[in-house]
């Protein structure tokens, strides 16, 4: 090889190395847009906002929230995954969305593995069994009575087919011997709403999402899905304290951003986001709202999602679930 074809080859290594230095140190240079594919008010996009806010602070430039509901997340995750990948559109999403969606819907418009570059798992949360404030029952164990007594009567909302929510209703009849109607709605802030309203009847809502309406008396709880009683809802027994067996359900929000991302912005988008979630002034607010802060880096996050997916594909196997 020609001498000066080394050193062009050598020159061009430096610029491009120089070049992606550059790059890391500019962005962001413009807002970046977080889409949560959800009406407002549900758990991804509490979840996105308080994350947003204090990314916003970080990398000094404004990070604005788009919600874009439908087919539960499905229709704005299937929007991110086909815009540049630039580090300015970035997704943050729920369960439903990265892990459920895929074994439930046949003709889905995106993979997210094959189609996200997964940033980090933010916060996880059990769901909790809540009803209306008028619903005639107090304790796990009235509900299940109730059930038995009036089969396929009791309005059973979530925040769309598929959804964390939706899975753990369908468990828990399973579990119980009981019957409900499902009632899917387009996001967890819709479904939150008609049960304080007293149109529907129950539901198995995420506990981030509903933790101030409970304290507020606006629903009733009547028990948590995780393995142990919540910080933030402290005299709420577990499901299986309240006589449920095998009814352990966390639901999760993640960032992503569309696949291939430069090397250094991702880099940097990681360590941001990890950074922010684990602001202690952002940990507060998640701990106080019953949100349990992860903060995982990508690659965690990945081998997370793998192994979720497995699971849920097993559940809606068994209870032969499908989007209809």
């Amino acid at each position: 090889m020609k001498l000066q074809t080394i050193c062009a080859l050598v020159a061009l290594t430096f610029a491009t190395v120089f070049a992606e230095q550059i790059c890391a140190a500019d962005y962001p240079e413009r807002n970046v847009t977080v889409v949560v594919p959800f009406p407002p008010g549900g758990a991804s996009d509490v979840t996105a906002r308080i994350t947003s806010s204090k990314l916003s602070e970080r990398i000094g430039k404004s990070v604005i929230i788009e919600n874009r509901a439908g087919a539960n997340g499905g229709l704005g995750a299937a929007g991110v995954k086909s815009v540049a990948a630039d580090g300015y559109t970035l997704l943050i999403g729920s369960i439903g969305v990265y892990a459920i969606n895929p074994v439930l819907y046949k003709n889905l418009k995106y993979d997210p593995l094959k189609d996200f570059d997964l940033l980090s798992l933010l916060v996880r949360t059990p769901n909790v069994l809540v009803t209306s404030p008028d619903f005639p029952v107090n304790t796990a164990a009235d509900l299940i009575a109730h059930l038995k007594k009036n089969p396929n009567q009791v309005t059973f909302a979530s925040s769309g087919i598929g959804s964390s929510d939706h899975l753990t209703a369908a468990l828990f009849w399973q579990k119980t011997g009981t019957s409900g109607v499902h009632v899917p709605y387009k996001g967890g802030g819709p479904a939150i709403n008609d049960l304080i309203g007293g149109h529907a009847n129950a539901s198995f809502q995420n506990l981030g999402a509903v933790a101030q309406h409970i304290r507020a008396g606006k629903l009733k709880a009547l028990a948590v899905t995780g393995d142990k009683r919540a910080a933030a809802l402290p005299d709420v027994p577990t499901a299986a304290e309240a006589g449920i067996a095998d009814l352990v359900v966390y639901s999760w929000q993640g960032a992503a951003a569309p696949k291939g991302l430069p090397a250094d912005v991702r880099a940097k988008l990681e360590s941001e986001i990890v950074a922010a979630v684990n602001s202690p002034d952002v940990r507060k607010q998640f701990s106080d709202i019953g949100f349990d802060v992860v903060a995982s880096n990508g690659t965690q996050f990945t081998e997370f999602l793998t192994g979720e997916t497995q699971r849920w594909k097993k559940v809606v196997e068994a209870g032969n679930i499908t989007a209809d």
